[in-house]
C-alpha cells in the first residue's frame, strides 16, 4: 500500500517496516561459485563477484595497471550465489523475499523452486514465498548470466533493424551491445572510465513477514504551501477498509523553506506516521520533511529569438553552479558512506550548488540524495540512458516502466531533485547522425525513440510526480524540442534549452570560442590525475607520457595529444632531461590548463546571465564535465579518484564564488564584470611586474549597484591606454590582478588576467618559493599557478594553484588521517610554472 502526504515538494523518506513486521536480514556471507565450479570462495553481499575474487586473493587490485584487460573473463563467465537460511516467519500470514538490487540478469531459486528472473540492475524485485519456505534449513541460489553474452544474445535476437551502437570505440578497451541490457552502461566502459561488467547482488537481500498491513512509501507532494505536514500524525486503520492511499491536509503560514546552497538554510520537519487495529500499533514510521518549489521557465526573451531556460526555486530565478556527477566506483559495494560525503562535501566547498546525476551511471543510493538533501545541493537526475539508440521490444519496455515506476517512487519525495531527463545525448544523437542512420530508416528511430522516453517514461513520471519538471533529453531545445516532435533540427542551438560543448583543439582563452547558451549542462576539458594518485596502480616503467601505461589509461581518441596541443598555445612544454621529473611536470600542466581553460568558460557563461549579445545570453547555469573519477586515470574531472583536489576544483571555489570579478578583453579593450548572488560593489585594479612584486600602479573604478543574481560590467578600459597611464609596461611584462570591495572591504576573491601566454611573459622567473608550517610560502617574485602537493597524504589545502603576487601567503592543509609536521615536511612539494622549464 502507498499512503502519501500532501505536503510542498517535499521529502518523506520511504519506509518499509511496521511495529509488527519480521526482518531477517539474509546480506552477509554467501558462497559464490563459477559456471563450471572450478571457482568456489566466499562473497559478500551486497557485493559483486570481482570484489569476491579481490578480496579471496584470486584477482589482484582490478584497477592495477593493465588489469581490467587482464580480468575480462569475469564478465564472460556464469556465476551463482548460493545462501542457507533458517525460516522463523511462517507464523505471519505474508512472507516476501526482497532484492533490493540484482546485476543483472538472474534466476533466483528458493528450496530447487524457481521464483522468479531477474534482468534489470535498477529494480526492486520481491516474491511472495510462505509457501515455499521449510521449517529449518532453507537453501537460497541467484544464477547469473554473463552480461556480455546475454546483451550480444540480445542484440542477435533483435534481427528486423540495427539498435545503435553496436560498440565503444576501440581506444575504450570495451564490451558491444551494453544498450541491449538495463544495467550501468558505463560498466561496458565509456571514455573516463575502465570496463568492468559486474555481476551480483549489489544492494540487500531480505525476509519480510506480517499479517495484516505493511506500509512501503511514505511521499508528499504538493505545488503550494497552504497545505503542509504536521510532525505526527496517527493513523486509525481497520481491517475492513482497502486502502490504497491517503491524503493529509493541514495548514500553516509559518513554513520554513529548502534552499539550495547559497541562497539560504536547509530546515527539516519530521513525520510520523502510525497505524492502530483494536487498540494495537500495528504500523509506526517516521520520516523527514523538507518544504520548496521548482518552476523551470521557459518563456519569451526581450530582444532575442528563442526561449529562456532557467529553475525558480521558492520563486527566485537560481543561478546552477556545479559539476556532473558518474559512479564513484566500478564496484558500487565498495563506495564507503565517507567516500559518498567527502565528494559532496567537496562540491559544496567550492561554492556549488547543483550536481547532474548523469544517464550512463546508476541511480544513486539513498545516501547520496539524503546528504544532498542537508547540504543544499540541487540534483538534475537523468533516468539511466546514454549516446545510443534503444530497443522497444515489449520486455524490454516492460521492466523499464517498472525502473521508472519505482526509482519516482523512491526518490520523488527529496527536495533535492528539481528537474527529471529522460536520458543523455540521445536527442543530440538522433538529430545530428551520429550512427550514419539511413534517411529512409529516421521515422523508424524517431517512433521507437517517441516511444521509450515520451509514451512511457515520461508518461509515467508524470502520473508519480507532478512536482518537479520533465525534460525529455539532455541537450535539449526544450519546449521547442517537443514543438518539433520531441527531436529539434539543432538540439545545441543556444537559443534553446541546455546545450553540451566540448573543443579541444580550439584556444580555450578565447572566450568567443564558446557558445553563448541558457544553460551550460556539460563542457570541460582533461587533465592528468596526481603522480601520487597514478603510483599505487603503476609501476616505474609506467612512469612517462608515451609509456604504454598511459596510452592504456586513455580512453579519449587521442585525448593525451589534444592536452599537450592546448597547453602549448600558452605554456612551454615541459623539457626536463630526468624522466620522472618529465613526467611528473606533464602531469602538472596538463591540470593547469584544464583549470584556467575551464575557469575561462565558466566565468564567460556566469558574466553572460544578465546580457543578451546578437540574440544570445541569459545564461542562467554552468555544470561542468565532471566532478569526480571512477578510476586512477586521466579524465574531465575535478576531483581524483580518492578524493584528492586536482587545481581545477581550487579554481572552482573561485568561479563558482557568490560575488566574482570576471576580467576579459574585447577589441583591445579590458572589461571587468561584477557577478554578484548577493549585492553591489567597487572594482579594484592592480598592476603587477612579472619580474617585481611591489604593483606598478592600481585603479578604481567608480561604485556601481551590482543587483543580487545578476552580472554587469563596472570597468572599461583600453589595454593600450591602461598600460600607459602606468608608465613602464607592456602586454609582455606586466599582469593584471582585480578583486571587488564595499563599504565592509573586499568581498571574494582576487582574479587575474594575463595580459599575453605565459610563455611569451618577458620577465617570468623562478619565484624560489620556500615554506614554513602552516604553510606559509616566500617569493621571490610573481609566480603563476603555484601548486602545494603532500603526495598520497589525503586532504586538502585551503588555496592551491594560485596566482601568487605577495612575498608572502600562508596556506593551511587540512589532513583526513592523522599526520605530523614531520611527514609533511617530508612529503611537501612546491611548483610554479616557471619550474617546468
Amino acid at each position: 500500500r502507498t499512503f502519501k502526504c500532501n505536503g510542498v515538494l517535499s521529502q518523506c523518506g520511504i519506509s518499509t517496516f511496521t511495529q509488527v513486521k519480521v526482518q531477517t536480514l539474509l546480506s552477509g556471507k554467501w558462497r559464490l561459485t563459477n559456471g563450471n565450479g572450478s571457482v568456489s570462495l566466499p562473497a559478500e553481499v551486497p557485493g559483486c563477484v570481482h570484489s569476491a575474487l579481490q578480496q579471496q586473493g584470486y584477482i589482484q587490485d582490478p584497477y592495477f595497471r593493465f588489469n581490467d584487460v587482464s580480468y575480462r573473463w569475469i564478465a564472460f563467465d556464469n556465476w551463482t550465489y548460493t545462501t542457507t537460511f533458517t525460516a522463523s516467519t511462517q507464523t505471519k500470514q505474508k512472507v516476501q523475499l526482497v532484492f533490493d538490487g540484482v546485476d543483472t540478469v538472474a534466476t533466483i531459486w528458493l528450496n530447487e523452486i524457481i521464483v522468479w528472473k531477474t534482468d534489470n540492475m535498477f529494480r526492486t524485485y520481491d516474491f511472495s514465498v510462505r509457501d515455499l519456505l521449510k521449517d529449518g534449513d532453507n537453501e537460497l541460489r541467484v544464477s547469473f548470466l554473463s552480461p556480455v553474452l546475454y546483451a550480444s544474445e540480445r542484440r542477435k535476437a533483435h534481427s528486423a533493424y540495427r539498435v545503435p551502437p553496436e560498440c565503444p570505440p576501440d581506444v575504450q578497451k570495451g564490451e558491444c551491445h551494453v544498450n541491449f541490457i538495463r544495467k550501468e552502461q558505463s560498466s561496458f566502459s565509456w571514455d573516463w572510465g575502465p570496463s568492468f561488467p559486474t555481476t551480483g547482488l549489489w544492494k540487500d537481500v531480505r525476509l519480510e513477514a506480517f499479517d495484516v498491513l505493511q506500509l512501503l512509501q511514505v511521499s508528499s507532494v504538493s505545488h503550494s504551501y497552504e497545505c503542509v505536514v504536521t510532525a505526527k500524525t496517527i493513523l486509525s486503520i481497520s481491517r475492513k477498509i482497502c486502502f490504497k492511499s491517503f491524503f493529509f491536509f493541514f495548514q500553516s503560514s509559518q513554513v520554513k523553506l529548502w534552499w539550495p546552497n547559497g541562497h539560504g538554510d536547509q530546515p527539516v520537519y519530521h513525520l510520523a506516521v502510525g497505524g492502530f487495529q483494536d487498540g494495537f500499533l500495528i504500523l509506526n514510521t517516521k520520516s523527514k520533511v523538507y518544504f520548496r518549489t521548482v518552476e523551470l521557465v521557459q518563456e519569451p526573451i526581450v530582444a532575442s529569438p528563442g526561449l529562456s531556460f532557467y529553475f525558480r526555486i521558492n520563486g527566485k530565478p537560481v543561478f546552477l553552479k556545479g559539476s556532473n556527477w558518474i559512479p564513484a566506483h566500478s564496484f558500487q559495494d565498495q563506495l564507503t558512506p565517507a567516500v559518498l560525503r567527502n565528494l559532496l562535501q567537496s562540491a559544496v566547498d567550492a561554492s556549488m550548488n547543483a550536481l547532474r546525476v548523469w544517464g550512463g551511471g546508476v541511480y544513486e543510493q539513498d545516501l547520496f540524495y539524503s546528504i544532498c538533501d542537508e547540504m543544499g545541493i540541487m540534483v538534475w537526475q537523468d533516468f539511466m540512458f546514454a549516446c545510443a539508440m534503444y530497443p522497444t521490444e515489449d520486455d524490454f519496455i516492460q521492466t523499464v516502466r517498472e525502473e521508472v515506476i519505482q526509482q519516482v517512487q523512491r526518490l520523488k519525495s527529496h527536495p533535492s531533485i528539481i528537474i527529471w531527463s529522460g536520458n543523455n545525448e540521445n536527442e543530440a544523437a538522433l538529430a545530428t547522425d551520429w550512427f550514419s542512420i539511413p534517411v529512409s530508416q529516421r521515422p523508424l528511430y524517431l517512433k521507437d525513440y517517441v516511444t521509450l522516453y515520451v509514451n512511457n517514461i515520461r508518461a509515467i513520471v508524470q502520473e508519480e510526480d507532478q512536482s518537479r519538471p520533465f525534460l525529455v533529453s539532455s541537450p535539449t531545445n526544450g519546449a521547442e524540442s517537443e514543438q518539433e516532435g520531441w527531436v529539434a533540427a539543432n538540439p545545441y542551438d543556444p537559443h534553446y534549452g541546455d546545450t553540451h560543448f566540448y573543443s579541444y583543439i580550439l584556444d580555450c582563452w578565447d572566450w568567443r570560442n564558446f557558445p553563448r547558451t541558457r544553460f551550460a549542462s556539460e563542457y570541460g576539458f582533461q587533465s592528468w590525475p596526481s603522480f601520487s594518485t597514478l603510483q599505487p596502480v603503476s609501476i616505474k616503467e609506467d612512469w612517462s607520457y608515451t609509456s604504454n601505461f598511459t596510452s592504456h589509461r586513455q580512453h579519449h581518441e587521442n585525448g593525451n595529444q589534444q592536452m599537450l596541443l592546448q597547453a602549448g598555445l600558452h605554456f612551454h612544454l615541459p623539457n626536463s632531461t630526468d624522466n620522472l621529473k618529465r613526467f611528473t611536470d606533464t602531469l602538472y600542466i596538463t591540470q593547469v590548463m584544464q583549470a584556467q581553460c575551464v575557469k575561462t568558460q565558466t566565468e564567460f557563461y556566469r558574466r553572460s546571465q544578465s546580457e543578451i549579445i546578437e540574440g544570445k545570453g541569459h545564461t542562467m547555469g554552468a555544470l561542468y564535465w565532471q566532478l569526480n573519477d571512477i578510476w586512477q586515470a586521466p579524465s574531465w574531472s575535478s576531483i581524483e579518484f580518492g578524493g584528492k583536489w586536482k587545481m581545477l576544483h581550487y579554481f572552482a571555489q573561485s568561479f563558482f564564488a557568490a560575488v566574482l570579478p570576471v576580467g576579459f578583453e574585447d577589441d583591445d579593450t579590458l572589461f571587468i564584470y561584477a557577478v554578484s548572488d548577493l549585492s553591489s560593489f567597487v572594482d579594484q585594479v592592480t598592476v603587477y611586474s612579472w619580474t617585481d612584486l611591489d604593483p606598478v600602479c592600481t585603479l578604481k573604478s567608480d561604485p556601481l549597484p551590482v543587483p543580487g543574481g545578476s552580472a554587469a560590467a563596472i570597468f572599461k578600459q583600453p589595454v593600450a591606454a591602461l598600460l600607459a597611464g602606468c608608465g613602464r609596461c607592456t602586454r609582455l611584462t606586466c599582469l593584471l590582478t582585480f578583486h571587488l570591495e564595499d563599504s565592509s572591504g573586499q568581498q571574494g576573491p582576487t582574479n587575474h588576467h594575463f595580459l599575453c601566454s605565459p610563455k611569451d611573459a618577458q620577465g617570468l622567473q623562478r619565484p624560489n618559493i620556500t615554506t614554513g608550517y602552516t604553510v606559509t610560502l616566500h617569493s621571490a617574485s610573481v609566480a603563476p599557478f603555484v601548486w602545494l602537493d603532500v603526495g598520497n597524504i589525503p586532504g586538502r589545502f585551503s588555496s592551491n594553484g594560485f596566482l601568487m603576487a605577495s612575498r608572502n601567503r600562508t596556506v593551511s592543509f587540512t589532513a583526513w588521517r592523522p599526520t605530523s609536521v614531520a611527514e609533511l615536511s617530508r612529503s611537501l612539494t612546491v611548483t610554479s610554472l616557471r619550474d617546468v622549464y
